[in-house]
Parts: C-alpha cells; structure tokens; sequence
C-alpha cells in the first residue's frame, strides 16, 4: 500500500463514492444510525445528533485491543496497513486516503500518513498539501484532534474530512453565522459572537484553485495561531511536539483553532466538529445533558 499511486486530479470525489458502494457491499463500512435534533442556543441551531447503538464500534475496539494484546504488539494501528477495503487510494506522496469504518457521516474521510507520525506532533506541509488536495476535489469541512484531551481517538497521525453542508438544512455549518458577523482584517484574530475560546483566520476561497500554494499559506496561518494562544512547540528527539491540545478545523474559506483543557462535559466526549456546531451523543440522556446545560456552556467549558 505505501507504493500505491496518487489519485488523478479531479477523481477524488468519484473515487470516494465508489468505495463507498464497495466496502458497503462487502461489510467492511458499518455507518452508525443517528437522530438528528437542532438544539438552539445563542442564536446558533447547533446539529446534535443522538447516535443509535455503538455497540457494535465499542466490540471492534476491544477485540482489536484483545488481539493486540495476544500478539504482544501493545496497541493495535488500524492505519499501518489501512483496510484495503476502505481505502480510497493515495492523496499524495505522503498521505492515503481511508475511509471512516464507523461513519456517523456520510462520505467521511480519513486523511493519513504512509508511515507511522505521531498525533502529537506539529502539523507539517506535507499535512496541509494533502488535506488541501482534498479540498480541492470536494467542499469540505477539513479538521484535526491533535492528542486524546481533543478528542484523538488513535496516535497515528490523521486528518479528517467530511462533506458540506453538515445538514440538509441551514449554512454549511451551524456556526457559520457567528463567523460571518465577526469583522475583521487581521490574519489572525477572534469572533467575538463565539462562545468559547478560540483563534480565527480567514481564507480567500481562490485559494483551492492552488492546493500547494494554499498549503504554504495555511501552514503559516497555523503556526501564528498556535502561537496567538500560546502553544509554542517543544523540541522532542528532532521532532516538534504541541505541549497542550487542540482543534484545528478548515474550510476553503475560514480556520479556527481551539485549545482544549478536557475532552469530557460529564460524560459527553467532543472532537473538534463539536467547535464547527455539530455535537454527537450516544443517548437520551445525553442529549438531555446538551439541551439543560446548552452547547454553548459546554463547548466554553471544554476549551478552558
């Protein structure tokens, strides 16, 4: 897998479709069924969605662990080789394209390394050349968990993406509004509208029309806002390693950068989609939690 070749320009989007009817159809993929609820707060329709039954992610998970275990390998790596049912193919010379086995959303993509990076270290150019060739095949919602307090559920290095709009309803994503109200001319800088903290940086949408050349650009927007909020990067064995977590979320026309002090609001886990308007909770119960304390209460909790 790590000599495949790069997809062709323009053909990742059909590549993705196709897949998806192939790992479909042969059981690799396994969507989760979710309910959709809009929860108002703020003046933001924040899209919740209340997943049916996990049970079959959290067996996956502990049967890889068991087998991980037995073979004395410590921690199982999904990604080293990917599932070659899942894999859509390469994105670059340095990243491949996966599939998300347990989908919540449709068409999600996992952008990962080739060879083992580890999640806690800097994004790179070569991070951003991928995920900006990706943009350039689909509009997307592009976003990064960088550690286990933002939501990283595995230590190889990956991107993620996922289609827009999020809804069949509404902006492109739900804080939209809150972004577009924010004036402002600085390369880095905040919306006031938004609830939690976090940094802000507008892109010119032409940008997609040069995916290196917004990589370049993106990559030194990235540093700047990591900087902006004091995340200054520690020299760990010749690799740069982020001291505290964060979210880093990207759409052809904006970036928003969120730390993060903890991963739970009780018993409810956010990644960084949660910070775009999009919440995921496993019950009633849970999403009884999102609707009493607002989601707004929890995302400026979980960014500290």
């Amino acid at each position: 897998m790590l000599t495949d070749p790069c997809l062709e320009p323009g053909t990742l989007w059909r590549r993705i479709l196709e897949q998806t009817r192939h790992a479909l159809g042969c059981g690799a993929l396994q969507p989760i069924e979710t309910e959709q609820r809009i929860v108002e707060d703020g003046g933001v329709g924040f899209l919740v969605r209340v997943v049916s039954n996990l049970a079959r992610k959290d067996r996956y998970r502990k049967e890889q662990g068991d087998k991980a275990l037995k073979d004395g390998k410590g921690r199982l790596n999904p990604f080293l080789p990917p599932d070659r049912e899942l894999t859509v193919g390469g994105i670059s010379r340095t990243h491949l394209g996966v599939l998300n086995k347990f989908n919540v959303i449709d068409h999600h993509l996992l952008i990962i390394t080739r060879h083992f990076e580890d999640q806690e270290t800097l994004l790179t150019l070569q991070d951003f050349e991928a995920l900006w060739a990706c943009m350039a095949g689909f509009e997307g919602l592009g976003f990064y968990n960088s550690g286990v307090v933002a939501g990283a559920s595995q230590p190889h290095r990956h991107l993620q993406m996922v289609p827009l709009p999020l809804s069949t309803t509404g902006p492109l994503t739900p804080i939209e509004p809150l972004l577009a109200a924010a004036e402002t001319t600085r390369t880095v800088d905040t919306a006031a509208a938004l609830p939690f903290r976090h940094v802000l940086s507008r892109l010119e949408p032409s940008l997609v029309a040069d995916p290196l050349a917004a990589a370049g650009e993106t990559l030194v927007r990235y540093r700047a806002m990591l900087a902006s909020v004091g995340i200054r990067p520690v020299e760990d064995h010749g690799q740069l390693r982020q001291p505290a977590p964060y979210n880093l979320l990207i759409t052809r026309r904006w970036m928003l950068l969120v730390p993060r002090t903890k991963e739970f609001f009780a018993t409810i886990s956010v990644n960084a989609l949660g910070f775009s308007g999009s919440l995921f909770v496993r019950d009633e119960k849970q999403l009884d939690a999102v609707i009493r304390h607002g989601p707004q209460r929890i995302l400026r909790e979980l960014s500290g």
